[in-house]
């Protein structure tokens, strides 16, 4: 007789309002204040504490029409910090890897642990065990949902921030052998809010009269296949508690690098746009870099505000291959200025610009070119690669900007508006906070 395998046991951790609380980790006097953080120019809400919730401020709601709201209800305001966040959120992971030797960090702000090795342990308690390292090592709140498969360990998590009386943790695999109440579990979350589903096969499944998970569960195999496509039958079957998405323990490899940013303030001059191409490649460079990566194109784009009807529109996007894959920065600046003349028109109002690297590969892994060898260029390269470790080296120690390029300019005038940033606690030697 062949043994039945156990059910697999997968846990996800989600950091508590994630922005928020890393304000708070460094303004302990705003431990019971509601907190916003708003998006790139300080445009919107994107992450909101308990309080300001409570308060019914809604996601992505626009600051200037609730500044005095906020106010009034004495709501701490802050720009978005992502040199804080991406800290913080390394430093959690650190911890969470303590935990568990199958880790995939999914996010910022989650990552899913393998915890099949555990199941002989109290799960609840070895869970609350990890809330509270993180928490006293990090200042960080985190909740633990643990599910059979990795969407049932998202829905767990939902249901444990949404009852207190769970203190964060709740293992949804306590509850497998019992179909009705795992039936009542799955009643209480909308199929909108089911992983993986998305607004459009939401409203598709509306229209069949679909609308908890439980219902989404129980549709026909033939049905969904038909109208969600594999990915959506490995949904249901996820719900099915048929493990079917595994644990990535290695991110996918990139394809490409984005780096891009909205103007405080529209902008005109042909000079401003240079420097923030200069400056956005650089940024992306330090990426390639970073991963041991090399680009074989370059991009450029640029575009006007589409919500300004009044003024002229313009956007255009233009790409270029190199001659030799490169994450070089003085070769990337010069292809991005030369990309960036033959788009820019003027007469426009700038609203963005940005910079894409792609066609990405392995810098170690490439096949070499027997020309390079006789022209000279592998030795180049070496120096050109002793360049920048050292450029690297000097602003990872001290600061990045310590060492910059000329081309991303000195004043720069175009950068986006962040009114209410908090300082850089733990990157930053100038901004450590001050114990008095």
């Amino acid at each position: 007789m062949t043994a039945v395998s156990p059910l697999p046991i997968f846990a996800l951790v989600d950091c508590n309002n994630f922005y928020c609380s890393c304000e708070r980790v460094f303004r302990p006097d705003l431990a019971t204040r509601p907190v916003v953080v708003l998006s790139n120019n300080d445009g919107c809400v994107i992450a909101r504490s308990n309080e300001a919730k409570a308060l019914g401020i809604a996601m992505g709601a626009p600051y200037f029409k609730h500044r005095h709201l906020l106010n009034r209800t004495g709501t701490a305001v802050f720009s978005s910090n992502y040199a804080l966040y991406g800290d913080m959120s390394s430093r959690v992971m650190q911890v969470l890897s303590m935990f568990s030797p199958d880790m995939e960090v999914y996010s910022i702000d989650e990552a899913f642990l393998r915890m099949d090795g555990f199941r002989s342990r109290n799960l609840t308690g070895y869970a609350q065990q990890m809330r509270e390292q993180v928490r006293q090592w990090t200042g960080i709140p985190v909740s633990v949902g643990m599910g059979p498969t990795k969407t049932l360990a998202k829905i767990a998590s939902r249901v444990c921030k949404k009852t207190p009386a769970f203190k964060g943790v709740f293992d949804m695999t306590r509850y497998w052998d019992s179909p009705a109440a795992v039936d009542r579990i799955l009643d209480t979350v909308g199929v909108e809010d089911v992983w993986g589903v998305g607004r459009r096969y939401a409203a598709k499944l509306a229209k069949r009269g679909v609308h908890t998970a439980r219902q989404l569960r129980d549709l026909s195999d033939e049905w969904v296949r038909r109208h969600m496509t594999v990915v959506g039958l490995h949904i249901v079957l996820e719900l099915r508690g048929i493990s079917c998405i595994k644990l990535e323990e290695a991110p996918a490899p990139r394809r490409s690098i984005v780096s891009s940013r909205s103007f405080g303030a529209p902008v005109e001059l042909r000079a401003h746009a240079h420097e923030a191409v200069a400056a956005y490649m650089t940024r992306a460079a330090e990426k390639l870099r970073r991963e041991s990566l090399v680009a074989h194109s370059v991009g450029v784009f640029v575009r006007t505000n589409s919500f300004k009807k009044e003024e002229p529109q313009y956007s255009n996007f233009i790409t270029r291959n190199l001659a030799r894959p490169s994450d070089y920065t003085p070769l990337l600046l010069h292809e991005g200025r030369e990309l960036l003349d033959a788009i820019f028109k003027d007469g426009y109002r700038y609203k963005k610009v940005g910079v894409m690297l792609a066609g990405l590969e392995s810098k170690h892994g490439r096949q070499g070119n027997l020309l390079d060898c006789l022209s000279g260029e592998t030795e180049r390269d070496g120096a050109r690669d002793a360049l920048m470790r050292a450029t690297d080296a000097i602003n990872a120690r001290f600061g990045r900007g310590t060492v910059q390029f000329a081309a991303g300019g000195v004043k720069t005038e175009w950068q986006m508006r962040q009114d209410f940033r908090s300082p850089r606690y733990t990157t930053d030697w100038k901004e450590l906070a001050a114990v008095r």
